[in-house]
């Protein structure tokens, strides 16, 4: 299959995944989606040596589309050169106090993914991290260090976004007590 047919694809089953973790995981609205994806990966090469511009900007926007219509912030994860820095609005600074750093990502330094972030945000803002209530990882990216305490792996019926593996991830407060504690049924 050529890229632009996987790239088609990936946007699609992005869409796909991205709306059945927000049917699992019930967010409410304000909250953060982070997501970290190798478009080399989801290209069917190892991650950081053939991502995709085209691809990144496609499924970025997909994303972005799928986050405000659910009025959820999307948090962007850079590559490991940037230390995994996340991508997010200006407005998810003020709203969560993120720590901004100075930095500005390019396909080499930060990913086809942040990069696409960054000059299609309407206020891009690089931060240090975040604590998500829920996100997607795409070809073994380890979003886990920007997720909030508890994360819980959701099992969604995509296992692979182009040929990049899919992990899920959803949180929940932390369980506290003991036997004799007590806890909310509904709680997620």
């Amino acid at each position: 299959m050529e890229n632009k047919a996987i790239i088609e694809k990936a946007v699609q089953e992005l869409t796909a995944a991205a709306e059945e973790l927000i049917g699992i995981a019930k967010p409410r609205q304000g909250q953060i989606f982070v997501l970290g994806c190798s478009t080399s990966e989801v290209l069917g090469n190892k991650i950081g040596t053939g991502g995709s511009s085209e691809g990144a900007v496609a499924m970025f926007k997909a994303l972005k589309a799928v986050c405000d219509a659910h009025g959820l912030y999307l948090a962007v994860q850079c590559c490991e050169h940037l230390n995994r820095s996340l991508v997010v609005e200006a407005a998810a600074v003020e709203r969560y106090n993120l720590e901004e750093v100075t930095v500005r990502p390019i396909a080499h330094a930060g990913g086809a993914m942040g990069t696409a972030a960054y000059e299609n945000f309407a206020e891009p803002v690089m931060v240090t991290g975040v604590t998500a209530h829920l996100g997607l990882d795409i070809g073994q990216t380890l979003i886990g260090m920007h997720l909030k305490r508890v994360a819980v792996p959701v099992r969604l019926q995509y296992k692979k976004i182009g040929e990049a593996v899919l992990t899920a991830a959803k949180t929940r407060p932390p369980l506290v007590g003991g036997p004799r504690a007590h806890y909310e049924e509904n709680r997620p």
